[in-house]
């Protein structure tokens, strides 16, 4: 049996009034709200067989229709729902705009800043960084002794930190330092940067001191950032939808956020650009309920991370692939290298 035209508007239809009200739909409502000018009975029949075909369900046998993981798939490819309007993506664009400033945040200021706009659970898969490349070293005096280190790597990440360096080494002499070592590091990832200065520190006439404060910040770098990260924000929202109102449900959602590797898995950078998964389509039991939006950002050159958002089932996918295209857009402007 095909989906015509009519079934098609009908669908549509019973998905965006169950996406607002979270009641099931009957025949009666369709007929006063779709605009199809056909009778009740003709709704109830057509209703009856897109049931039959999987894409409605009847919780009970006097209750209304609600879609079913099959029909928001269908709303979501084959169907045009309405999005957000230009006023409404800029107003987003300079809320989110003003919570996100650098690489640093990206993870939790970028999670914050999501889940607050969109209203969902957002996450935030940051990019392994250990193989970011050095673009340039810098020290600067702080006096006493010591001097301020600043590593700048092709993501635009600044890395500083205060370490110990011989109290002879005045400002130029440690700029000298600072051009040098970016003569010789640059292109190199952080890994490898700290291999070659334990190495340098031990046979070079510079300062062994700044030598080792660079190591050492290269390797706690490294620690922190040898992994892809996943973080989570505004887990809590799950809370204001009826649908998690029951104990279990609400559980088993937040104890799937703890599941990192499946985290991973689900937040894999598309090549596709902005992603829907609906329901099982996850591969996460506890989101069989759930759709979960990507989409992929870059950092600096090569490195791609994920944000996307997890919700009830019935959300607003064209408002909300909207803004999860508006994000992955601000995210990639501000990370990126301007040379």
């Amino acid at each position: 049996m095909d989906v015509d035209d009519r079934k098609l508007r009908i669908l549509q239809a019973i998905v965006e009034d169950y996406i607002l009200s979270n009641t099931p739909v009957g025949s009666r409502t369709l007929s006063k709200t779709c605009g199809l000018g056909v009778s009740s009975a003709t709704i109830r029949n057509e209703m009856a067989d897109l049931t039959e075909m999987g894409y409605l369900i009847q919780p009970h046998v006097s209750a209304g229709r609600v879609p079913s993981a099959k029909a928001y798939r269908l709303y979501v490819t084959r169907l045009r729902p309405r999005g957000m309007t230009e006023q409404e993506i800029e107003s987003a664009r300079r809320a989110f705009r003003s919570r996100i400033r650098d690489m640093e945040s990206v993870d939790s200021q970028g999670a914050a800043a999501i889940s607050d706009l969109t209203h969902y659970t957002a996450l935030v898969l940051t990019p392994r960084q250990s193989d970011l490349k050095v673009r340039s070293l810098h020290l600067i005096p702080l006096g006493g002794g010591r001097a301020l280190l600043v590593i700048v790597t092709d993501s635009g990440v600044i890395r500083d930190t205060s370490i110990r360096v011989s109290s002879r080494l005045d400002a130029s002499a440690l700029y000298t330092i600072g051009q040098m070592l970016t003569q010789r590091m640059q292109g190199l990832t952080l890994r490898q940067m700290r291999e070659m200065l334990y190495g340098y520190a031990a046979s070079s006439d510079a300062d062994a001191r700044v030598l080792s404060g660079i190591a050492d910040l290269a390797a706690q770098v490294e620690k922190q950032t040898e992994t892809d990260r996943v973080t989570v924000g505004g887990a809590h929202n799950i809370l204001y939808y009826p649908e998690y109102a029951d104990v279990t449900a609400a559980r088993a959602f937040m104890d799937a956020l703890e599941d990192t590797g499946s985290l991973m898995h689900l937040l894999r950078p598309q090549e596709n650009g902005i992603c829907v998964r609906i329901g099982p389509e996850t591969g996460i039991d506890a989101f069989r309920d759930c759709s979960v939006i990507t989409a992929p950002y870059r950092v600096g050159r090569g490195h791609t991370g994920t944000i996307a958002i997890a919700g009830p089932s019935r959300m607003p996918y064209a408002r909300m692939m909207d803004m999860m295209g508006m994000f992955s857009q601000e995210l990639t402007d501000a990370l990126s290298i301007k040379d």
